[in-house]
């Protein structure tokens, strides 16, 4: 622990131990001073113990839970109360008592009372009623000391002729303080936190049995020793109690407690054992002389009987409802209370062999919320958690009957069996997809997320897992194709699957093993004037040979490779250009190298540092460099993109928006993000002179870029004809196949030039 914890922790208890401690001196010294000086100590002790609890009540902001700590601050000044009376009032301490000793009562009676009432508060917040082995312990241990406290002080009054009512109730107090020694063992047997404060006010209710107890039993003695000790245990028992309430710890008794059933400790075994063998004995030992002692005796002994065999009755039928809820929490979802992922993979496998007997299908539906990481984002996990037991509830009571299915995050399955000869699950798929069009009322306002399912059927007996990733894989389809819809798994998706992740394995030591290469393209302005080049990762496979980046970029994203294999690709360009400006003309006009960024690399600082890192080493101006981005960058976590950007922008980088038009994003976004080009996709620059809708797209977004002061980039340009179009319409710069395709750096000249030339493109040299 750090020593500010422990500093800390000190300070919080330190007027606890301290009261306790400085308390206990002051006793002492009440035992050892002649008797004038003694006297006014046995009042101080008390009154500074009320002082106490009603300090701690303030001190430790219980707010609506000082009500029993109220009632036990009142209790301590009936009993001081009643220690007043016996002082001044003649007689009232005599031993044997009197019966003017019954006038202290008066505070007395109503002081057991309110320590009752505060012990009976503590135990409905703390919700220690739940507990019913607790509640039967505490009985138990009630009427084993009510059978004591007949035989050893009750009854032998009784018989022995007439008693007055101060010996009477003498002979009950002890009685009282048992039932207060019930409603302690309550809170201390109940499941819960037991903190200090909870074990000082035990010894309170302790020290209370104590001092009735012995006078109880020694009424007679009038010794100035057992007086000393009635005052040193009353004094103390303030002391304890005010310890209690300046402990921090008190508020845990008014806390609510998760009652949690464990197996029954030996200590536990003991100690009841003991209260019940204890006053049976003492029973045994003392005879029974009338007949109404043997009655009570009975009476007592048959109900103590009774609460053994209850207590083992409760024992077994806690210890099994521990087991059910054992069951019960390791097969459902704590949030939802729906099947988990181990109650799903055991009813497949049961579906699984009657269904291939029987000739039935099962059906598998995965069902995944799309974007449901931006509902936590945007609103926090507690906002999260309740959509997904409202998509819980949604969905059992759309398939009532079915199994439902919670297996992780946001993925819910739905599962059944049916004749093999009917279409069932295609149906569902197609209800969930419309029924979530449903908004969700949730306490930040009503809320619409859209499902992806995969689906799955099979007559055969299959493993549980794989039906289960099947359908994941087929879940996955629905989302590639935007989500908000299902598609049906087939064996193809499982190849796919097992290619996919090969490749993953493979991209994996891609680095390391040299197989990453880096090939330049040219980005020049229509006039053929060279202005730079974009920098593209490429991949050399050792068997497979050249993968295209379609197919390895997608993985490396999704994987989080991109993060290391992008850091590899701006070093290895800026190191490449360093060399190129060195070697260029100094003639000519300066270039810029241009470095596509994924969304997760813009995560965390690393993306600045290695920037900062990379542009000192090669001593190339941040105007050198252009990092491309996509629009996707705001679908995850947008302020930390755009905080990232702007840190990225402030080293002096030019930030272009790559592949405009073909994300979720709206042209809203551009004015958004602190970008200074926009690159136009190619699928539109395809489309001049055959699709007036490209051509119409394109010419608003040269428009819209120049109209807040940004350049723009046409990318895919393969004709003279493309060419001319974009330069009639202001576009700043363009890259393709026309001014050259991507090369690796030893087989790149035109960073030589000044200008280029349009080539012509053969129709097999286009990608």
């Amino acid at each position: 622990m750090p020593s500010w914890a422990s500093k800390e922790a000190w300070a919080s208890t330190a007027p606890a131990w301290l009261f306790l401690g400085g308390g206990g001196f002051v006793v002492v010294l009440y035992v050892v001073v002649p008797p004038p000086f003694a006297a006014p100590l046995l009042f101080t002790v008390p009154v500074a113990g009320i002082v106490a609890v009603v300090v701690g009540i303030r001190r430790n902001e219980i707010g609506d839970r000082r009500r029993p700590w109220a009632a036990l601050a009142a209790g301590l000044v009936a009993f001081l109360g009643a220690a007043v009376l016996r002082t001044i009032v003649p007689g009232a301490s005599a031993i044997p008592p009197e019966p003017v000793a019954f006038i202290p009562d008066v505070f007395v009676v109503p002081g057991y009372a309110l320590f009752a009432a505060g012990l009976i508060g503590m135990l409905r917040r703390r919700r220690g009623a739940e507990d019913a082995l607790a509640r039967a312990d505490a009985v138990l241990i009630g009427v084993a000391a009510s059978l004591a406290a007949w035989s050893l002080l009750l009854a032998p009054r009784i018989e022995t002729g007439s008693p007055s009512v101060p010996q009477v109730a003498v002979a009950i107090f002890p009685i009282a303080d048992v039932l207060l020694l019930v409603l302690v063992i309550r809170l201390m047997v109940a499941d819960g936190v037991r903190q200090p404060a909870l074990w000082l006010l035990g010894s309170t209710m302790a020290l209370l049995f104590s001092v009735d107890l012995i006078f109880a039993v020694y009424e007679g003695s009038g010794s100035e020793r057992l007086i000393a000790l009635f005052d040193v245990l009353f004094m103390t028992g303030y002391l304890t109690t005010g310890a209690a309430a300046l402990h921090p710890t008190m508020s845990t008794m008014s806390d609510p407690q998760h009652v949690v059933t464990r197996a029954i400790g030996m200590p536990r075994i003991l100690t009841i054992a003991g209260v019940v063998m204890a006053p049976t004995l003492a029973a045994y030992l003392i005879p029974a002389i009338t007949a109404w002692d043997k009655l009570v005796r009975v009476m007592l002994a048959g109900l103590l009987a009774v609460m053994v065999v209850t207590r083992i009755v409760r024992s077994q039928a806690s210890q099994a409802r521990a087991e059910a809820d054992a069951r019960h929490q390791s097969t459902h979802d704590a949030l939802t209370d729906l099947p988990n992922r181990e109650f799903l993979a055991d009813a497949l496998h049961d579906w699984s062999v009657r269904a291939a007997g029987e000739r039935q299908q099962i059906s598998l539906l995965f069902v995944d919320l799309d974007r449901f990481k931006q509902v936590n984002d945007s609103w926090g996990h507690h906002v999260g958690d309740e959509l997904l037991r409202q998509v819980a509830a949604r969905l059992s009571a759309i398939v009532r009957g079915d199994l439902v299915c919670r297996i992780g995050g946001d993925e819910f399955v739905v599962a059944f069996v049916g004749p093999a000869d009917v279409a069932l699950a295609q149906p569902l798929a197609e209800r969930l997809v419309t029924e979530f069009k449903v908004p969700f009322h949730l306490s930040v306002g009503e809320v619409t997320v859209t499902p992806s399912i995969g689906v799955v059927e099979t007559t055969e007996v299959v493993e549980a897992l794989g039906l289960i990733r099947d359908a994941d894989m087929a879940m996955y389809q629905a989302k590639g194709a935007g989500g908000n819809t299902f598609a049906m798994f087939d064996a193809s998706l499982r190849e796919r699957a097992r290619a996919r992740i090969e490749l993953e394995q493979a991209l994996r030591g891609a680095v390391g093993r040299g197989e990453l290469s880096v090939a330049y393209q040219p980005i020049v302005r229509p006039t053929g004037e060279l202005s730079g080049f974009e920098a593209l990762m490429r991949w050399t496979h050792p068997v497979r040979g050249a993968i295209s980046p379609e197919e390895f970029i997608p993985i490396a994203e999704l994987t989080g490779l991109i993060v290391d294999s992008g850091a590899w690709l701006l070093e290895e360009a800026l190191d490449q250009f360093a060399v190129w400006q060195r070697d260029r003309d100094a003639s000519l006009p300066p270039l810029h190298v241009s470095v596509n960024v994924s969304p997760r690399q813009l995560r965390g600082q690393r993306l600045v540092d290695v920037l900062h890192r990379s542009l000192q080493r090669t001593g190339l101006p941040p105007s050198a460099l252009w990092l491309e981005i996509t629009e996707s960058v705001l679908m995850g976590d947008p302020e930390m993109a755009i905080t990232t950007l702007n840190r990225l922008r402030a080293l002096g980088v030019t930030l272009c928006i790559d592949d405009f038009g073909t994300g979720h994003a709206s042209l809203a976004y551009v004015r958004d993000l602190p970008a200074d080009v926009v690159k136009i996709d190619k699928k539109f620059i395809h489309g001049i002179g055959a699709h007036r809708g490209a051509e119409a797209i394109v010419t608003a977004v040269i428009a819209m870029a120049h109209g807040i002061g940004q350049r723009v980039v046409a990318e895919g340009v393969e004709t003279v004809a493309q060419r001319d179009w974009l330069a009639a319409k202001g576009c700043d710069l363009i890259q393709g196949w026309l001014f050259g395709p991507a090369r690796p750096a030893i087989s790149q000249d035109a960073w030589r030039h000044h200008a280029l030339a349009p080539r012509p493109v053969a129709i097999a040299e286009l990608p």
